[in-house]
Formats: structure tokens, C-alpha cells, sequence
């Protein structure tokens, strides 16, 4: 584990209750129409799940480290692994979704990639989420930031 003070945040508020968007992070009927393809199964505390982007090619283990429902989720993924956590807090138009992630353990112009490709990662995910969960709508925003074609 690195003690790396380096660390990614990204936020958004979901005008949806609490409940509703803490599902869409665990359900992946869900989590697909605004971020990876396919999973392997929900998050469930103690499991390793395969998150993939088929339109990449790319597969991710996630290790899912705990779970408070509807507050947090704890989790590890990533090559190398950093961990990602999921905070989901009641707000009185809806839920904060913040992301955070941290432990990294490249340095340099490595690190500072890494920061950049997470902090756009994971504010487009959160821009997905919030178009799909508010307005039923996929902006197919992770398929269409890297276009192979």
C-alpha cells in the first residue's frame, strides 16, 4: 500500500433519493446504462466482482472492502490497484455522490496522469449517473470519450 498523499475527488448531486442512487452503484442493471458493459455480479462486501468495458477490451477486478448501505461503499481496483471509495449522503434536493481515490503508487508524470485520467473518469460517470438516474437518458459518455473509430 503506498502512502502516496495524492488523491482524486469527484462530486456530483443526483436529484434522486438516497436510496435510488446507492442502488445504482451496486446494481449493475444499472450501473451498465452509465458506466462499464458487463459485471461479473452486484457489489456485495467480501466479494471480488469483473467490471469490463467491452468497446475497450478492458476488465477490472473490484474488490469490494465494505459496504454501509446507502452511505458507502469501499473498494480496491485498478492496475496498479488504488482504492476507491463511494460516499452517498442525503442532501435536501437529493444525494451528494462523492468519489474518492487514493493510495496511489506511481509518482512523477505517471502519477500525475493517473490523477488526471481519474478525475475525468470518474466526473464523467458521475455525469452519466446523474443524466440516467434524473432524466432516463444514457449519454453512452464512457463509450464515446475514447472513440476507436
Amino acid at each position: 500500500m503506498s502512502n502516496s498523499p495524492a488523491f482524486v475527488e469527484a462530486q456530483m448531486l443526483i436529484r434522486k433519493p438516497v436510496h435510488e442512487v446507492f442502488e445504482a452503484f451496486i446494481n449493475p442493471e444499472l450501473t451498465t446504462q452509465f458506466w462499464f458493459t458487463k459485471s461479473s455480479g452486484r457489489l456485495e462486501e467480501g466479494k471480488t466482482i469483473t467490471w469490463e468495458w467491452e468497446m475497450y477490451g478492458v476488465k477490472n477486478n473490484v474488490t469490494v472492502h465494505k459496504i454501509i448501505p446507502n452511505h458507502l461503499i469501499k473498494t480496491e481496483w485498478g492496475d496498479p490497484s488504488s482504492n476507491v471509495d463511494y460516499e452517498f449522503k442525503e442532501m435536501e434536493k437529493g444525494t451528494l455522490v462523492v468519489i474518492k481515490s487514493y493510495g496511489f503508487t506511481q509518482t512523477g508524470e505517471d502519477l500525475l496522469k493517473t490523477i488526471n485520467d481519474n478525475t475525468g473518469g470518474f466526473t464523467t460517470v458521475l455525469d452519466g449517473c446523474k443524466a440516467y438516474l434524473e432524466h432516463g437518458i444514457n449519454l453512452r459518455l464512457i463509450e464515446d470519450k475514447f472513440p476507436q473509430k
